[in-house]
């Protein structure tokens, strides 16, 4: 008996992915031909808050929002990398028993990085949004 080809093994994952690819497109097409596609002027009209756009969509944004979108990802990032550090932290491996006491170190010389980060920040004033937008 000759075995299976390795290439072979791959022929379920791409009828699967086949699949999900013609569905899509299937549903694309059919709402297509399903669907009305009459413009009024009710379709046409402003339905957000019922304001007619007035002026250039592109509008300068202030560097703050910026700033703070930053922010944002950083401590975004600081939570993501202290969960698994957390959950894992009674088991955390090593020839020593000190181990836990290395990862606890560990994290308090990162979470001093973070403090330091976020001290700068408070004395920039990037998050004093009632300041004028020229002392940025």
């Amino acid at each position: 008996m000759n075995p299976i080809p390795y290439d072979w093994q791959y022929i379920p994952l791409l009828m699967q992915i086949l699949a999900a690819i013609l569905l899509g497109v299937g549903m694309v097409v059919a709402s297509w031909f399903v669907g009305r596609h009459r413009n009024t002027a009710v379709k046409l009209d402003a339905y957000e808050c019922g304001i007619q756009a007035e002026g250039d969509a592109r509008g300068r944004f202030s560097v703050r929002f910026y700033l703070v979108a930053v922010l944002f990802i950083l401590f975004d990032v600081e939570a993501v990398f202290m969960m698994p550090w957390a959950v894992i932290y009674r088991r955390l491996p090593g020839l020593t028993g000190c181990s836990r006491l290395f990862g606890f170190w560990e994290m308090l010389v990162y979470l001093g990085f973070v403090g330091v980060g976020l001290y700068y920040i408070v004395r920039k004033g990037i998050l004093n949004w009632s300041r004028d937008k020229a002392d940025l």
